[in-house]
């Protein structure tokens, strides 16, 4: 089944994509435009698995106010706007037909004001609109991509059920489980992903609709009362804070840079700031668009993704409270269906003041507020009740590393927190986990009382433990914390050694993930670059000979760890130069 698969994914990839179903074809327009709704939120949802929701709270409703503010300029209804951040460093945006926009953590992390915001949003917006996305003219086409990520997911998903049966579920002696596994843990789905993926966020469109995506963005900031300007603002500040070169970022997906500034200021001269109008009605209308989808949602993620999306859409009134309510439930029985002490109770607890918090801000006189401080008391007073249970374990010295990550997690101020991070740390440290390990190591040093002889182990131990750690994320770790200006020195050394000659290209991704703009960052992306093209070189030399496995294992490597690395190119071009 593995060879089959991963043979079926790599002539995929090497040769060209699949075609469309003959039945797809026939079908009435309505039930096309719902098959491209559910292709392009399958795309979304494998984009936020592999690269990661950026979980911030006021910037995901920022980037909703101002995104279906400016939305509603278009009268555009085929399909509901939802917006996402996604975890990804590089500064970028990206679209899918469906009316799915991102935005990456990088992009809103140099501080766009509202005006360049709008201005940015707006031109996404206006690729949704415009329906370029189905107009590419590249033989490669966007919905082709899009048909390959369902029946890839479909092979993908089949080859996990078919390896789940050498999957262990083995119980610790107080019914903590833990998964065992001989094969690893390969990334599926990432092919799939990064294609879509990268066909938008690391390409540019045709230098027609990049200039007909900004003369629409510019004209509906401005008619949802915010500044032409906004436009020229974006393009300087991101001018000022990125390099300008196209293996860059934004300016990879965005030629024509001083043409485009030109052009957006003729166009800014042409334009008024008009008074904004209500966009209450627009929302409430995208978020019963979306809820309306949930009927034919094909998979149970999909209706997840869709009812988060639905709710940030509006997130006031009683639709919102349900959403809210079933969300929290949801995630309420998943922890209790486990054995009393595998509950994490300190995850339950924080998703439900997220809840609170946010609902006290924007409608602090909703009687569904007590609702919810109703039944996280009860969870508190449940997760209180067991702690001499727990505690009763730690002393026996009796249990296994989940427990110690669920009692870290449910007692975080309790006695004995520091005793508990170092034997995790430990634990970590001999699974070859590092940088989770030093973590570890550095709560327990933070959690022990002042001079007290805990303390003085755990920073003795980390000093100790600097000259054989060898990954990067880990040493960027010690060399970030402040508390201890000795360990700091001695890691940044130690760091500068490793951060041209590491050798795992996870490691790199890691530290990047971490620290993008730390001290060392530009030379851990040069050597994470050359691991990559390393990969890429084991990729041609597996295809030469016929082994579709280990070319496929490093072609997902190199998409899930450097995905806007010069390898990643070249194994995107394929797609579109052999297909």
């Amino acid at each position: 089944m593995k060879r089959t698969l991963a043979f079926l994914l790599l002539s995929t990839l090497l040769v060209g994509p699949l075609a469309a179903p003959l039945a797809a074809q026939a079908q009435p327009p309505e039930n096309r435009l719902q098959e491209l709704f559910f292709k392009s939120l399958e795309a979304s949802q494998e984009a936020l698995d592999q690269y990661g929701a950026w979980d911030n709270q006021v910037e995901l409703e920022r980037v909703n106010r101002i995104g279906y503010r400016v939305a509603r300029e278009t009268g555009y209804s085929k399909f509901p706007f939802s917006f996402y951040l996604i975890d990804m460093a590089e500064p970028n945006a990206f679209a899918l037909p469906g009316g799915q926009v991102f935005v990456t953590r990088g992009m809103l992390e140099i501080g766009l004001s509202d005006d360049a915001l709008a201005a940015l949003l707006g031109h996404e917006i206006g690729h949704v609109v415009k329906d370029h996305g189905m107009r590419m003219q590249r033989r490669a086409t966007l919905l082709n991509l899009l048909s390959q990520a369902l029946m890839v997911g479909v092979l993908i998903h089949a080859n996990q059920n078919a390896d789940r049966n050498t999957l262990a579920r083995v119980p610790d002696p107080y019914g903590l489980e833990r998964t065992t596994s001989s094969t690893g843990d390969l990334v599926q789905g990432t092919y799939a992903a990064s294609m879509i993926v990268g066909e938008l966020l690391l390409r540019s469109y045709s230098r027609e609709f990049e200039d007909e995506a900004d003369e629409v963005g510019q004209r509906i900031a401005a008619q949802a009362g915010f500044d032409p300007e906004g436009t020229r603002r974006l393009m300087a500040q991101l001018g000022s804070r990125l390099p300008q070169s196209h293996e860059y970022g934004y300016w990879r997906t965005h030629p024509y840079f001083e043409d485009r500034v030109l052009a957006a200021n003729a166009r800014g001269a042409e334009l008024r700031r008009l008074e904004p109008k209500p966009d209450e009605p627009f929302r409430q209308e995208n978020q019963v668009q979306l809820i309306g989808y949930l009927n034919g949602a094909p998979k149970p993620e999909l209706a997840t993704t869709l009812k988060r999306a639905a709710l940030e859409a509006w997130p006031l009134g009683d639709q919102a409270e349900k959403l809210r309510i079933e969300k929290l439930h949801e995630q309420r029985r998943s922890e209790l269906d486990r054995s009393t002490l595998a509950r994490d109770y300190g995850k339950l607890l924080a998703a439900y003041d997220r809840q609170i918090e946010i609902v006290a801000r924007l409608t602090p006189q909703s009687p569904f507020l007590s609702t919810l401080r109703e039944e996280r008391l009860e969870l508190d007073r449940v997760r209180a009740e067991l702690y001499p249970q727990a505690l009763a374990i730690w002393k026996s010295g009796v249990y296994e590393t989940p427990f110690l990550e669920t009692f870290l997690s449910n007692y975080p101020k309790a006695e004995p927190v520091s005793e508990v991070a170092g034997k995790l740390g430990e634990a970590y440290s001999r699974l070859g986990r590092q940088p989770e390990a030093v973590e570890k190591f550095l709560l327990a040093q933070r959690s022990a009382p002042p001079g007290s002889e805990q303390a003085w182990r755990m920073a003795n131990g980390l000093r100790r433990l600097v000259p054989v750690l060898d990954k990067v994320a880990a040493l960027g770790e010690l060399a970030e914390q402040t508390d201890d200006v000795e360990l700091a020195t001695l890691a940044r050394e130690r760091l500068t050694t490793l951060a041209g000659t590491y050798g795992d290209i996870a490691d790199g991704a890691s530290y990047l993930h971490r620290f993008p703009t730390g001290e060392h960052a530009g030379a851990v992306r040069t050597r994470l670059e050359v691991l990559a093209m390393n990969l890429y070189g084991e990729v041609v030399l597996y295809q030469g000979i016929g082994d579709s496995i280990k070319a496929l294992e490093r072609i997902q490597r190199i998409l899930t760890y450097a995905p806007t690395s010069p390898a990643a190119d070249r194994l995107r071009e394929k797609v579109v130069v052999e297909s």
